[in-house]
């Protein structure tokens, strides 16, 4: 199929409520760009230091706090209420008439699911192949207030019963959103109204992540990777002895901060050394004498040289460690993460361990099972080149999505 016949007018919206839904559209644009589109990249003041510079105008636009965010998922609650997401239209719309786009991509933006429509404009959304309703898999228990105090067989079991029930509340705010502005609504699955587009861009290798249903919906682009360009520690061009291995420690935006020092703990006496990145929170106040920590390291460096992956589970993490052929530790709380690790552990590349189940005893155990197994290695060096081919080929993939969408909007 052909590239689109002229170059386009594109804006990119990036919900800042964890840095992942930022760096999509950054690592988007960036393989776009070339193409000679015109790009307008709409983001939160509070990244401005990683979107400031790129092939883009750059405007700034409102998301809530991450740390609000965080704790709707913690406590199960849904993310947004109504006045937040109709705020969010105003918003959106104020930008699409400034800046007259062809076509509007977003990734968790789900105020595009109106005010795109209402702008009368393509719009195109960045999510995972697990949130999609044409997923094959289903769904998984996140740490909740339940699963904290009952056992989890149990928590299980009555999440699954009632999750069709517990869903309907966090799905009310974008049908009376929709509703208001005399849109149909989207029903209660949750996936659907979580990728409710004219098409989806899917950043995930097709064999582990497969969905089913017509391709017409949407597009596997390849993995959008991203890094932040930072400088080096002064640390990282020490020397290491070559009987340690390295593991490179990341939780991200959305992990528990305050589990860094418990993993760095559970490190302490392994013959490994510990690369840790806090994702701008505070560094703990005692560091073990095998541990190097840094503010923000770039991900994709720090994965090479290292031999094991500790994460939140998140997919920028995660394909960081199978484009490096690393396997992973994903400790993960929210259900985004359970789903993402689900295939890479069924896969024998990587472990998941419940941040509401966590003790030094298992992290050091998890960890060192990965690093003694050559299976598991051997698993994630199997994901490496079809990934790092996948990630070429995200300009060519999107033209042919994009030259698609346009065909067939009205």
């Amino acid at each position: 199929m052909p590239a689109p016949d002229r170059p386009l007018r594109i804006a990119l919206f990036a919900e800042a409520v964890t840095l992942a839904h930022v760096a999509r559209p950054i690592a988007l644009a960036r393989a776009i760009a070339p193409a000679g589109h015109e790009l307008l990249l709409a983001c939160d003041p509070r990244y401005a230091a990683f979107t400031a510079d790129g092939p883009w105008q750059r405007e700034d636009m409102r998301s809530i706090p991450s740390a609000q965010f965080n704790e709707a998922l913690a406590k199960g609650k849904p993310v947004y209420d109504f006045d937040t997401l109709n705020a969010y239209v105003t918003e959106d719309l104020h930008l699409l008439e400034g800046f007259k786009p062809d076509l509007v991509i977003g990734d968790f933006r789900l105020s595009l699911s109106v005010s795109a429509r209402l702008a009368g404009i393509p719009y195109m959304a960045i999510t995972n192949a697990y949130w999609t309703p044409q997923y094959e898999g289903g769904y998984a228990l996140p740490v909740i207030p339940l699963s904290r105090v009952l056992p989890l067989p149990l928590a299980s079991a009555l999440f699954h019963t009632f999750r069709p029930l517990a869903f309907i509340p966090h799905c009310q705010p974008m049908n009376r959103l929709r509703r208001h502005h005399k849109l149909p609504p989207l029903g209660n699955n949750l996936r659907r109204v979580y990728t409710d587009a004219d098409h989806l861009l899917i950043p995930d290798l097709k064999p582990l992540y497969p969905m089913s249903g017509a391709s017409d919906t949407h597009s596997y682009i390849g993995p959008l990777m991203w890094s932040p360009s930072v400088a080096p520690p002064s640390w990282w061009d020490e020397p290491v002895d070559e009987s340690l291995g390295s593991a490179y420690v990341t939780l991200g935006s959305s992990g528990n901060a305050s589990l860094l020092p418990m993993i760095l703990e559970a490190l302490k006496d392994m013959p490994v050394r510990a690369l840790a990145s806090t994702a701008g929170a505070a560094a703990p106040p005692d560091t073990p004498t095998n541990a190097r920590l840094a503010s923000y390291l770039p991900g994709d460096a720090a994965a090479l040289r290292s031999r094991l992956v500790i994460c939140n589970g998140g997919s920028l993490s995660t394909q960081q460690a199978l484009a490096a052929g690393v396997p992973i530790l994903g400790i993960a709380s929210n259900m985004d993460q359970f789903l993402n690790m689900a295939p890479i552990e069924a896969a024998g590349a990587g472990i998941v361990l419940r941040a509401d189940r966590l003790s030094k005893s298992a992290i050091r155990q998890a960890a060192e099972r990965l690093l003694r197994s050559e299976a598991a290695a051997n698993a994630a060096r199997g994901f490496q080149q079809p990934l790092l081919a996948a990630a070429r080929g995200v300009g060519a993939a999107f033209d042919k999505a994009a030259t698609r969408l346009l065909a067939s909007h009205p």
